[in-house]
């Protein structure tokens, strides 16, 4: 393969899928997957990587410049392509992976369709954003919050192409502040119908050229409601009214875009500023009650940020992928034994000790950030249709991971790119090759569906204090049983040895944050919940290498021969590596956090 050139590892994704974590017997019991095997989901993985790449891979260049255009009159144009592109996916049945048949989805279990996703997103973000808000609205539409006049046809105009979604949280002045928006809705005589006016910014997809018709979903205060977040509602605001049999009509609702930014990266999505109500009537039927806005808008915000998970890793495959093709093909220098002859061959980079050190780090977490991020939609699978006595159990671990899949995978996604580039040197800097785009939309994860700071303030402040610390036991104890099924092997004493010691760290460290909590310095425990969560996603991508060595160690001993044998080898080259060389940053981690340092608040610093 070209260093130019996007691929996907799905020999990965299907050592995740069927060997570790052995989706297509674990559900083979389920009703709702009844109809599905082994060579059904590959089927599916083998239509998504080709689409992936021959039809959406194409886009990601030509949609970075110039991006998504604006013509000052309201309306979006999308890069060339990528129109053709949005419906070869909804033909193809991507978009609807994962939905039930009764909505005109597949029914593909969430953990298969994140295996699609991640090779779709990988190929193009920009485009991805768009899909990926479209399929987020129609999971949220499903919910008993959806208005009984959008009930009958909203999510199947959405699954077949005809509607996209958006996500309308951001204002200017409020920001991550979300109790502070402005925005508002005013009573009408029609209970369910409210007229809404303000400006939302930073919108991705405010408009497109893609489908018929989009349906913003907005989050507005009546003028009554009290301060702050509990006095916010939701609101479907579609782009044109529609009609009773759910057709559009061609009246177009007072909700106009009136600029779109200029950004870093993902060009290709348009980001606007979405005006409502500015020069006539806008719109808005109310989802759930009044009041409830940001625990409905949760539904569709914990999908986004599980997404923002998966650009975070998809990314950084494709960037890892990039790079040792790269290195694969480049050739400079001798190699290491030979550099004090100046007439010795020349050899690929791939040869040199420090690229291949830099190579590891990348495929390691890579395929460790795989792991995680599928391990969070299996138990999605098996909370809504396996055993209901594991119900909460299951969603419990989902919602403590949450945050690590959205601000650890972001901030391991952006490492890994920076590495890529550094593996092509100064050509890695240039437009010539993938990398430097790669690394600039990889950015954007880390702020957007709430900025990894407060991922971290969710993650101290709220999942590790529920139920008395509950969930975090519960992690815990899954985190035990591993240990002790990798120590049964006795050959990996090392890394067991190696994640013990990590896995204390992290207890050590937690007890030692909630104690100030106790003692009422809120501050200063606040103060490191970004370092708490950086260290927290350390182990468990730690705890995700060893399980998958462990697999593969068994595969080994099973008989494994050729091309499996050295993949396999593969994992347990990225557990020694990962515990010798990312794991002993939780230590430091620790360390620092237990410290206590407050120097940063102290008085008349930054004024």
């Amino acid at each position: 393969m070209s260093a130019t050139e996007y691929t996907v590892d799905l020999r990965d994704i299907r050592f995740v899928l069927f060997e570790q974590m052995k989706v297509h017997e674990q559900l083979k019991g389920v009703a709702r997957y009844a109809e599905f095997d082994r060579e059904t989901y590959d089927m599916m993985l083998d239509q998504a990587a080709m689409t992936a790449k021959d039809v959406i891979a194409p886009l990601n260049k030509v949609g970075d410049s110039p991006g998504a255009s604006f013509d000052g009159k309201g309306n979006v144009t999308t890069p060339p392509g990528y129109k053709e592109a949005y419906h070869a996916i909804v033909e193809g049945g991507l978009l609807a992976a994962g939905m039930s048949p009764e909505v005109g989805g597949i029914g593909l279990p969430h953990v298969v369709d994140v295996g699609m996703h991640e090779m779709l997103t990988g190929a193009c973000p920009a485009f991805a954003i768009y899909t990926g808000l479209s399929r987020a609205t129609a999971n949220l539409l499903q919910t008993e919050f959806c208005p009984e006049f959008f009930r009958p046809f909203a999510i199947q105009r959405i699954m077949a192409g005809d509607w996209a979604g958006t996500m309308c949280l951001t204002e200017a002045g409020a920001g991550t502040a979300v109790g502070d928006n402005r925005c508002r809705a005013e009573r009408t005589e029609d209970p369910n119908v409210y007229h809404l006016t303000g400006e939302k910014i930073f919108i991705s997809g405010g408009d497109n050229d893609l489908t018929k018709n989009i349906v913003h979903v907005v989050l507005a205060r009546t003028s009554d409601a009290k301060p702050g977040t509990a006095g916010l509602s939701l609101f479907l605001v579609p782009k044109y009214i529609v009609n009773a049999d759910g057709s559009s009509s061609d009246v177009r609702n007072d909700a106009f875009v009136v600029g779109i930014e200029h950004k870093m990266g993902i060009n290709g999505s348009a980001t606007c500023t979405l005006a409502l109500g500015a020069n006539g009537v806008c719109k808005g039927w109310r989802m759930g009650k009044e009041g409830q806005g940001m625990n409905v808008m949760f539904f569709m915000m914990n999908e986004a940020r599980i997404g923002v998970g998966i650009q975070g890793l998809s990314i950084g495959s494709a960037s890892y992928l990039n790079a040792l093709d790269y290195a694969k093909e480049r050739v400079q220098g001798s190699s290491i034994d030979n550099m004090k002859d100046a007439n010795a061959p020349r050899v690929t980079i791939n040869k040199h000790p420090d690229v291949r050190r830099m190579l590891m780090s990348m495929k390691s977490q890579v395929e460790a950030m795989r792991s995680l991020v599928y391990s969070v939609a299996n138990r999605l699978d098996r909370a809504e249709n396996g055993d209901p006595a594991e119900k909460e159990y299951l969603l419990g671990l989902v919602e403590l991971m949450t945050p690590i899949v959205k601000a650890h995978c972001s901030d391991v996604g952006w490492e890994v790119c920076s590495t890529a580039v550094q593996v092509f040197g100064g050509y890695g800097y240039t437009k010539e090759y993938p990398v430097e785009q790669n690394l600039r939309d990889q950015r954007i994860s880390a702020i957007y569906e709430g900025t990894n700071g407060v991922q971290a303030m969710d993650l101290l402040g709220r999942k590790m204090r529920q139920g008395g610390g509950m969930l975090f036991m519960t992690w815990l104890d899954e985190c035990n049983k591993e240990l002790e099924r990798a120590k049964a092997t006795k050959k990996m004493d090392e890394e067991v040895t190696a994640l013990e010691r990590a896995r204390d760290h992290l207890g050590q460290t937690a007890m030692h944050l909630g104690a100030l909590g106790m003692q009422g310095n809120i501050k200063g425990a606040m103060l490191q919940a970004t370092p708490f969560l950086n260290l927290f996603g350390t182990v468990v991508l730690g705890l995700h290498s060893v399980w998958q060595a462990r697999v593969a160690l068994e595969a080994i001993e099973a008989g494994a021969a050729g091309d499996d044998l050295k993949f396999y080898k593969g994992k347990l080259a990225n557990a020694r590596f990962y515990a010798k060389n990312v794991l002993p940053r939780a230590t430091s981690l620790a360390k620092s956090i237990q410290a206590g340092d407050e120097s940063c608040m102290e008085e008349g610093l930054f004024e």
